[in-house]
């Protein structure tokens, strides 16, 4: 099946629509792993998939014991790409337009208490680790988020740094005061890194050896932090619970919304669940388990 319908599709993914490079990367992975499927069912022109392909592509997902978010996520990558090609009339028909979405459990999202937090904070960290926690936790910043950040991105006299976030959107973060200390301390140890290997960089997350952090080695040193704590975290568990610890402190739903990005506000108000189910939780521990909150 030509695949220059799916090309151009991932063009206006990233110049229209203005999404990550790994959102594009998923939606190429979604779409290609579809389009083989048709080709194997000797499907060559997009216009003569049927409904009844879509349906059998989604039973064999099915079939490969995908989870649920997975599949969901590739019937929406199904659906942008039949909407589109259907507006730029490369599609007569969509057939995906009354495909029904699987139904997610909803599941609140793991959070670590402060106690956890300041207990691996308290663990002989040197100064770039310690930066990445509190950015992470200190900011509620996302991993993808922090990796890119440049040193000219930071403001140490006014507090705050600046971050590009989900949609090529440019956030303004505060740093509190750890946060400030740990990018002062920080500082002239990437000043030293970067002499030593005589290189020059413009990512503020520099390591001894003068490589910038990857993604992958921000997931590998929170994982290892976990362990220490017997606790399964990521990056995006401190997010969620530097969301969840300024909720329960009292601070306004709104600001936690433009803190963390968020287009919606609904997604920032699962945080007010996560806080009412600890608040539960605290009081059964403290009470039993009988009664009601």
């Amino acid at each position: 099946m030509d695949v220059q319908n799916l090309s151009e599709y991932l063009e206006f993914l990233e110049v229209e629509k203005g999404l990550s490079e790994n959102t594009i990367e998923a939606y190429r992975r979604d779409l290609s792993d579809f389009l083989i499927f048709c080709e194997n069912r000797s499907i060559e022109d997009i216009n003569f998939i049927k409904r009844a392909e879509i349906n059998s592509y989604v039973l064999k997902l099915h079939d490969e014991k995908l989870t649920s978010t997975t599949v969901v996520r590739k019937i929406a990558s199904l659906r942008g790409f039949f909407k589109w090609l259907c507006a730029n009339e490369y599609c007569k028909s969509d057939p995906t337009l009354t495909l029904e979405q699987p139904k997610l459990p909803k599941r609140l999202p793991k959070v670590m208490t402060i106690q956890e937090i300041e207990e691996i904070l308290s663990q002989n960290l040197d100064e770039l680790h310690t930066l990445i926690l509190e950015l992470l936790y200190g900011c509620g910043l996302r991993v993808s988020e922090l990796v890119n950040i440049n040193l000219n991105d930071i403001d140490i006299k006014a507090k705050y740094l600046r971050c590009m976030g989900k949609g090529s959107k440019e956030r303004l973060v505060p740093l509190g005061k750890k946060a400030v200390d740990a990018v002062k301390k920080f500082l002239p140890v990437r000043d030293y890194n970067l002499k030593k290997n005589n290189i020059a960089a413009k990512r503020l997350l520099i390591n001894d050896k003068g490589r910038i952090l990857t993604r992958q080695d921000i997931y590998t040193f929170i994982h290892e932090q976990g362990e220490k704590i017997h606790k399964h975290i990521s990056p995006h568990t401190l997010r969620h619970s530097f969301a969840t610890h300024l909720i329960e402190n009292g601070a306004d739903l709104r600001v936690v919304q433009e803190l963390l990005g968020h287009s919606d506000v609904a997604t920032t108000q699962l945080y007010t669940h996560i806080s009412k189910k600890r608040l539960k939780e605290v009081y059964f521990a403290i009470n039993g388990s009988g009664g009601t909150v």
